[in-house]
């Protein structure tokens, strides 16, 4: 499928969810559409994917199915908060695939430091808003964080080690994650968030659709 095609299909599928994951009387609709938004990037990855290395293809699509999984049961929230902690866990194994993937190419100079620090001290001040909330969530909470925070860091970490275009998409992937992610808890843990669908979704799919047209242009076909 070629990119620009995929990328106007992949835009409805996002418009569509915006739209009726905000509205209540489109309920229905939303369980199609926001499952849909990983599917279309799985499928435009495996018919785009031929030039990569097997472990990098294998690795890349479980990261995929557990985000899908992910989606699905956070989906379910409402019904059984049970359902949040096993969204949470399909999102953490998510991202260790991602760090798998990102670590292959890692190009291990000290410069790197700096990108940590940065991160860790984001995620030291989001933890902060929201840690008088979290309760039993604690530990998975801090968990998580530190798996999205290690993704994002080796995702840097591949500088000079695969193509640039491929590098610059992974990286902004990697950091609209954290906003996507950041704007989720903040809206769960602290206050409740304006519209907050609309921004979690837009950034969360963006991300995706950065990390995997990333991956597939690091490397040469």
């Amino acid at each position: 499928m070629k990119t620009r095609l995929f990328t106007i299909i992949f835009i409805i599928i996002v418009i569509l969810e915006l739209i009726f994951g905000s509205f209540e009387s489109y309920t229905t609709w939303h369980y199609f559409t926001k499952p849909a938004i990983v599917i279309t990037l799985m499928l435009f990855f495996i018919f785009n994917s031929d030039h990569l290395h097997f472990s990098v293809k294998i690795t890349t699509i479980l990261a995929l199915l557990f985000s899908l999984w992910g989606d699905v049961l956070l989906m379910f929230v409402t019904n059984d908060e049970g359902f949040f902690i096993a969204g949470l866990i399909s999102f953490l194994i998510a991202h260790i695939m991602y760090i798998v993937v990102f670590l292959r190419d890692r190009n291990g100079k000290k410069d790197n430091l700096s990108w940590a620090v940065l991160f860790l001290l984001y995620a030291i001040g989001l933890f902060w808003i929201i840690k008088d909330n979290l309760g039993d969530l604690l530990i998975p909470v801090l968990i998580y964080m530190t798996a999205i925070l290690t993704m994002a860091i080796t995702a840097f970490m591949r500088r000079g080690m695969v193509l640039r275009q491929g590098f610059q998409y992974v990286c902004v992937g990697a950091v609209f994650f954290i906003v996507s992610d950041s704007l989720l808890a903040v809206n769960k843990f602290h206050s409740t968030l304006p519209l907050s669908n609309l921004s979690i979704m837009t950034t969360y799919a963006t991300a995706q659709f950065l990390i995997i047209t990333g991956i597939i242009k690091s490397y040469q076909k």
